[in-house]
């Protein structure tokens, strides 16, 4: 039996007759007699009555034709579920996301989704660089957005859609240093609360290449987070300065310290090296760039 003979017995029950059912099916008569006759000796009954040009179902008959359609229902839906995951219009994509891309992209993700792919299911995990890296690698996520600075050269990820976003030292709009309406040294910024998420080793060498040993995080930073929306809120509502990317907080000022800092954030989606990836992170591949335009004129 082969669904082929099943579709066949469908719309020849469905019609009443040989002649249109075979037109429909783009099939000769004796072609769909024969795969007619061959499902009736495997299911060890006959379907249909014939009754010279006309045809009826049998008690039989009418029994395997509910199953029948059922089992080419199924398949047709099988059909295009297969269709529709590797579109990436339905099925899952798990993303990991770091502090910085999770501030920025989480939102627009969920949106994007919600309104073009309802009928996927997206689940976005979040955490550090390290932590996000070890869930790819069990393959608890497709892919993942993170400080690319703060990973190790390793053969089996993949790295590509890297970008870069400006950071710097960033205040309320009516801060004090922001109030100067001059430039202000880093000797002026540590006489506030500094806050940042963890930095990687790249970037304590530049902030010290800077200003000097006293910008190491560990002396410079005194409100450490893994969440950036976090600390950005603490400088919202307080003298605090927060060392971000200008993109996750458009409404704060960033200071003119000098020397200037003139830094960026490094970013990529990571994804295993040999791994098939999952359909749906094509749609994140393709939005990417067009959400990274929006974040490099903030």
């Amino acid at each position: 039996m082969t669904l082929v003979q099943l579709r066949h017995f469908v719309v020849l029950a469905d019609v009443g007759s040989f002649v249109q059912a075979s037109a429909l099916l783009f099939l000769t008569q004796p072609a769909l007699t024969r795969s007619i006759q061959g499902l009736e000796e495997e299911l060890g009954g006959l379907l249909f009555d014939r009754l010279g040009r006309r045809i009826a179902l049998t008690p039989f008959g009418l029994e395997a034709l509910a199953r029948a359609k059922q089992l080419v229902s199924d398949a047709d839906a099988l059909k295009q579920a297969g269709k529709g995951l590797h579109a990436g219009l339905i099925g899952k994509l798990r993303v990991g996301l770091s502090s910085g891309p999770g501030a920025l992209l989480s939102t627009p993700l969920m949106l994007h989704m919600a309104e073009h792919h309802p009928r996927l299911q997206v689940q976005i995990s979040r955490g550090n660089t390290d932590v996000l890296l070890h869930a790819l690698r069990e393959q608890h996520l497709d892919g993942a957005v993170v400080d690319i600075r703060a990973m190790r050269p390793a053969s089996d990820l993949k790295v590509d859609l890297s970008f870069e976003l400006g950071a710097g030292f960033l205040a309320r709009r009516d801060h004090p240093l922001a109030q100067r309406g001059r430039a202000v040294s880093l000797d002026d910024v540590m006489a506030y609360p500094v806050a940042s998420t963890p930095l990687s080793d790249e970037v304590a060498r530049i902030l010290m290449a800077r200003y000097g040993p006293q910008a190491n995080p560990d002396d410079l930073v005194t409100l450490r987070c893994d969440e950036t929306l976090s600390i950005v809120e603490v400088a919202r509502r307080s003298d605090a300065v927060v060392l971000t990317v200008t993109a996750v907080a458009a409404d704060l000022v960033r200071l003119d310290v000098v020397p200037a800092l003139n830094a960026t954030a490094r970013f990529g989606l990571v994804t295993l090296a040999h791994r098939q990836e999952a359909p749906a992170l094509r749609i994140l591949r393709e939005q990417m760039p067009h959400w990274i335009a929006v974040f490099s004129g903030l």
